[in-house]
């Protein structure tokens, strides 16, 4: 029996029929599929929530067949490095309260190391941190600190979860994204 496509029965119609075929003959595609929606649904709340900013997709540009966990390895170096600056941070914050310009090169280490990856949330923060430094506002500092050590903590669960399912997802297409 052979399917002849007329105008009078546009291919259109047959969409739900072919869906019904693939997801009982190929339930593992749509379980694919749904990942990666919500991979993309993931990645998309990043953006609109201020967590990244454009720098992580130029980093994701970056990412190839021959380094395909390349976005990951950055960032994981970043989370290991921006850690013991987080930890530098506090203990300067103890020992030298008052020396401004050791904290305000700590930040701005950390801010720089938040910007090379699109951490555009806890970049802004390192900026208000280095504002009360060069105000000399201890108390400001110290609130600002614990706004920087929550987006670091918040960012970094939140991309954990993002290359965990990415894993599960498996390569996928370089997207491209249009200013989100």
């Amino acid at each position: 029996m052979a399917l002849h496509f007329s105008s009078a029965h546009p291919i259109s119609a047959l969409h739900p029929l072919l869906c019904f075929f693939l997801h009982d003959t190929y339930p593992e595609m749509e379980y694919a599929s749904g990942l990666q929606r919500q991979l993309a649904s993931m990645k998309k709340n990043l953006f609109d929530q201020g967590y990244l900013d454009e720098q992580f997709y130029q980093l994701e540009e970056l990412q190839d067949e021959s380094s395909p966990n390349f976005v990951e390895e950055v960032v994981t170096l970043f989370f290991r490095d921006s850690s013991r600056l987080v930890a530098n941070i506090d203990q300067a914050l103890q020992k030298y309260p008052q020396d401004f310009r050791r904290l305000d090169n700590f930040m701005h280490q950390l801010k720089g190391s938040a910007s090379s990856i699109g951490a555009a949330k806890m970049k802004n923060e390192c900026t208000s941190f280095r504002e009360f430094c060069n105000k000399e506002n201890r108390e400001g500092c110290l609130r600002s600190f614990q706004k920087v050590k929550k987006e670091h903590a918040v960012l970094k669960q939140k991309l954990e979860n993002y290359f965990q399912l990415l894993k599960q997802v498996g390569p996928v297409d370089k997207a491209t994204h249009s200013g989100n």
